[in-house]
């Protein structure tokens, strides 16, 4: 192909609209187009899909777990080897360029009517080459949208690249005839809820490994586990993290390469639908007919995605001098280990490190400012009074520059010469969650069908509460930026302290209690605390010595900004700890919880008393509860029938008192990276 019309963001890294091309082509021609991908010079030989199950079938190890199986459940082996062929038929990928030219025949169609741009860095395309070593390759998305499954292999396929095997949940796999067509198209299926099933887990970390060992394909998989239903980073699971980097440990690979790599949109195509399920709709089942009934949101404009592909990260240098891999050498190789504690840091180490990277090559639009900046305004406000048009673009002006100084990359056609078309184009790109009138922009409440009006009050809520979290979720794709400075603000908001030792124990505090929230790598407090005194610094909002922190004249609104952004989280935790202090049982069940919480938020947002709307959304209700698991305040009960939590009222109410400030500095401990 041609080279696309490239574009820049932060006068970094070149990219390209793929599309650019793509819109001048014959869409057939291009399904059809000659496939070239190059191959490694050296590494382990090629094999076809069936090879690679039987070598996962015929594994040392897998038969190792099967007799044991066998004698632990009281079947024969033969039983238990039935069991695999059953695992290995639902999982297995079965790559097909027949299927990867059917779809991209598709894609390509989609994305040419749902985006104006698709923007993808041109250098970070030669970093999904295999290397000439034959090292194994290992791609790393964030995960924001179902467009995000395929747009890597479409990427690949148009450039010539090995197309990836790519880690999919089992639900779409149950989509007639599609989750065929997926599964040509190099997906492998995984079932949610493993739990303790042994054999499972055996069949999957085989064939996962052998991916790895043999190099059979890049290897794609979402380090976060999960699509974010909030558009912000997500804590990493772990568990495909250590399947992936065992053959390593183990000696099996001399490296391996993980590739970070960035998915940003200016809307998502499943923005309503995400906000309905955080105030408890069901997600709806994953069909062909859904799909089909979807195409709808073909005919509506989602303006730009960007496509970042992250700086290679060599898994034999990072580990370098942190692990000693002479744990797995005791042992026969075949047999299963438990990692030691070095490797199971080491293996948390590099996924958060994906995720930190993943962050930083976010590209933000300008509507995720203004919705920073409208959504310091209290809800009620924007919806009834709206506001000027002109306090909105100065402020997101004033923003844009703070984003810039904190290393954001935006993307902002032009410049600030051009800035009031650029946001008039982002606001009527979002018509579905704000609009302008008058001179004023207007936060828009959700439309009942056929202009139902809300039954109760506590309906309003909700239909108020889908725009807001609508909005939210374009914030949290800023949120990064902002998050260390902001927890220092308010430290110094809260403590009312200059000492830097003082609000750096308060610092880590926050860390500990929003751990689930916005993802921090453990055990590096001491360094976000400093990243946040040197960017607040270097915005001239602090001056900071050895021994104390003080705010400037000048650094005011920015850290009165930066505490602001924080308020929702504060707000919607503390509707949480009042909840698990006042309720009369000590025991509930996360669905009570959740249930229990919504109505608590709902009826405080109907009194006045609280204006955090994202009160109601069941993530930030679970991301609480799991925070308070990790203090300690909450236990997990594990029974027959389901699983139920215990609450430590007293230390719920000790870490509330401490978030708001009511309990002394001094009860907070003052060692850099300690617990609560």
């Amino acid at each position: 192909m041609s080279t696309p019309q490239r574009d820049s963001v932060n006068d970094e890294e070149e990219f390209a609209d793929i599309l650019e091309d793509l819109r001048r082509s014959w869409d057939l021609g291009h399904a059809l187009r000659t496939f070239k991908p190059s191959v490694p010079d050296t590494g382990p030989p090629p094999c076809s899909a069936a090879e690679l199950t039987a070598a996962v079938r015929t594994s040392q190890h897998l038969r190792y777990i099967t007799k044991e199986v066998a004698v632990e459940t009281g079947s024969t082996v033969e039983a238990v080897e039935q069991q695999v062929e059953v695992i290995l038929g639902e999982m297995s990928q079965n790559l097909q360029m027949s299927s990867i030219r059917l779809l991209g025949y598709g894609l390509n169609k989609a994305m040419k009517r749902l985006f104006t741009r698709v923007n993808v860095n041109m250098d970070g395309l030669q970093r999904l080459q295999p290397t000439a070593q034959g090292y194994p390759v290992i791609l790393m998305p964030n995960h924001r949208s179902y467009m995000d499954f395929l747009i890597i292999s479409f990427l690949s396929f148009t450039y010539d690249l090995p197309i990836p095997v790519i880690a999919a949940g089992t639900p779409l796999s149950k989509m007639k005839l599609m989750g065929e067509i997926f599964r040509r198209c190099g997906a492998f299926y995984i079932r949610r809820g493993i739990g303790s099933d042994k054999l499972y887990w055996a069949v999957l970390s085989e064939y996962v490994k052998t991916i790895v060992r043999r190099a059979y394909a890049p290897l794609e998989f979402y380090v976060e586990g999960l699509r974010s239903r909030t558009l912000k980073a997500l804590p990493p699971k772990l568990g495909m993290m250590h399947m992936v980097l065992e053959p390593f440990f183990k000696g099996e690979v001399y490296d391996i390469t993980l590739v970070p790599i960035s998915i940003s949109y200016d809307r998502v195509v499943e923005e309503s639908l995400l906000a309905h399920e955080l105030l408890g709709v069901p997600k709806p089942r994953e069909t062909t007919r859904g799909l089909l009934k979807a195409s709808s949101v073909l005919w509506e404009n989602y303006g730009s995605m960007h496509v970042n592909i992250g700086q290679a990260l060599s898994v034999r240098a990072m580990c370098q001098g942190k692990i000693d891999r002479n744990h797995y050498n005791r042992v026969p190789r075949d047999l299963p280990q438990k990692p030691g504690e070095d490797m199971q840091a080491c293996v948390s180490l590099l996924a958060h490190r994906v995720v930190r990277d993943q962050e930083q090559g976010a590209v933000l639009s300008p509507w995720s400012l203004m919705a920073t900046v409208l959504l310091q305004s209290p809800v009620p406000s924007l919806v009834q009074e709206g506001l000027p048009w002109g306090a909105l673009a100065q402020r997101t002006l004033w923003l844009r520059g703070h984003a810039l100084a904190f290393g954001a990359r935006l993307n902002w056609p032009g410049g600030t010469r051009e800035s009031d078309e650029v946001m008039s184009s982002n606001m009527s790109l979002h018509h579905s969650v704000a609009r302008r009138r008058g001179g004023r922009v207007f936060l828009l409440e959700e439309e009942g069908f056929a202009g139902r009006q809300p039954t109760s009050a506590e309906e309003g809520v909700a239909w108020r509460a889908v725009a807001v979290l609508m909005m939210a979720s374009h914030r949290n794709q800023a949120l990064h930026v902002f998050a260390r400075p902001a927890m220092l603000a308010v430290a110094m908001h809260v403590t009312a302290s200059r000492q830097r030792r003082e609000l750096q124990a308060f610092f880590v505090f926050l860390l500990d209690v929003f751990s689930v929230e916005i993802v921090f790598t453990p055990g590096q407090s001491s360094q976000d605390f400093e990243e946040a005194c040197s960017l607040l610094g270097k915005a001239g909002a602090i001056q900071c010595c050895q021994e104390e922190i003080s705010v400037t004249d000048a650094g005011q609104q920015t850290m009165t900004f930066l505490k602001t952004l924080l308020q929702p989280f504060m707000d919607s935790y503390q509707v949480v700890f009042s909840h698990l202090c006042e309720a009369g049982d000590n025991t509930f069940s996360e669905k009570q919880f959740v249930t229990s919480v919504r109505k608590l938020a709902t009826s405080l947002i109907l009194s006045g008393e609280l204006q955090t709307y994202e009160a109601l959304s069941s993530d930030t209700q679970s991301n609480a509860l799991s925070s308070l698991l990790r203090l300690e305040a909450v236990t997990k009960l594990r029974t027959a029938e389901r699983t139920e939590y215990s609450v430590n009222k007293s230390s719920v109410q000790r870490i509330a008192d401490m978030l708001c400030g009511k309990i002394p500095l001094q009860s907070v401990q003052t060692a850099p990276d300690s617990r609560l």
